[in-house]
């Protein structure tokens, strides 16, 4: 499964230039002692424009450590697919045709020939995971790259500079809002995925711009579109881990470190997202030009 596994949420979280004054996608709060550096990810980029905003170069100067969702600087690929794959894969005797059903069926059939996926492997995947790697590809067909995205040239800068790194969780964590969907939210994810990928260019472009601009707003509308469309899947994927995360940020805020905090920049914005639920508890964030 390669790089998959450290990429994967690049099927949820879902070009431009930014002038020397413009906002960037990072904000800043500061402790007693220590600056802790929100900073909003985006996981794939356009491998011809994969630039990261000074704001991003800047918190990264300033930091001592970088934290992410999953520390991928210390994700064992070989565990992550294997665990994937155990939780990715139909119970024995078991195939996706039965549970989606003919019509759904027809519909992954074109997409995964159109993207170059093998229905055998898909046969016998659930329908969460088969949504990601139809995304996946996809993205891949369009020019975004998840070895190009922001985390992965973070982690390659602080393994040249020798900074420490860490996670806000596990990879099983991060996963188990999919693996706990109900049967019937799962087909109804894959589906969307499947609705997702006529527009899967503009929509990225729409992103993707509106990150470098560091437009909240945007971000936010972005948020709230998705989330009304379905909020069984977008609750555990964004509001509930925002949630766990922010006891382990405003830790950070009590320490004496400067910390990067990077995350899909959906998770920043909009409400629940961690700029809110940091105000509330009292912090200012203050967006970085």
């Amino acid at each position: 499964m390669g790089r998959t596994t450290s990429r994967w949420l690049l099927a949820l979280s879902l070009l431009g230039s930014l002038g020397a004054h413009a906002a960037g996608p990072v904000w800043v709060i500061h402790g007693a002692h220590t600056a802790v550096y929100l900073a909003g990810s985006v996981h794939v980029l356009p491998e011809n424009d994969s630039g990261l905003p000074p704001a991003i170069d800047r918190a990264y100067a300033d930091s001592t450590r970088l934290v992410m969702e999953i520390d991928l600087a210390k994700l064992d690929q070989m565990e992550a697919g294997g665990w994937m794959v155990e939780h990715g894969t139909l119970p024995a005797g078991t195939h996706l045709r039965e549970l989606v059903g003919e019509r759904i069926y027809g519909r992954v059939k074109m997409a995964a020939s159109q993207l170059g996926l093998s229905m055998v492997v898909l046969d016998h995947q659930t329908p969460w995971m088969i949504g990601i790697e139809l995304s996946e590809q996809a993205y891949e067909h369009a020019g975004f790259s998840g070895e190009q995205g922001v985390e992965e040239q973070l982690v390659a800068r602080v393994q040249a500079d020798g900074k420490a790194t860490g996670g806000l969780e596990t990879l099983q964590e991060q996963l188990g809002g999919l693996i706990a969907l109900s049967p019937q939210d799962q087909v109804r994810m894959l589906e969307q995925s499947m609705d997702d990928l006529k527009d899967l260019q503009s929509d990225m472009n729409d992103v993707v711009g509106a990150w470098r601009r560091g437009d909240a707003a945007r971000l936010a509308a972005l948020l709230s579109t998705e989330y009304d469309a379905f909020p069984a899947l977008y609750r555990p994927l964004v509001t509930v881990r925002n949630e766990r995360w922010l006891p382990q940020i405003e830790a950070f805020l009590r320490g004496h470190d400067n910390i990067m905090v990077v995350v899909g920049s959906l998770h920043l914005v909009g409400k629940g997202g961690l700029l809110e639920l940091l105000r509330k508890d009292g912090y200012t964030a203050t967006q970085l030009n």
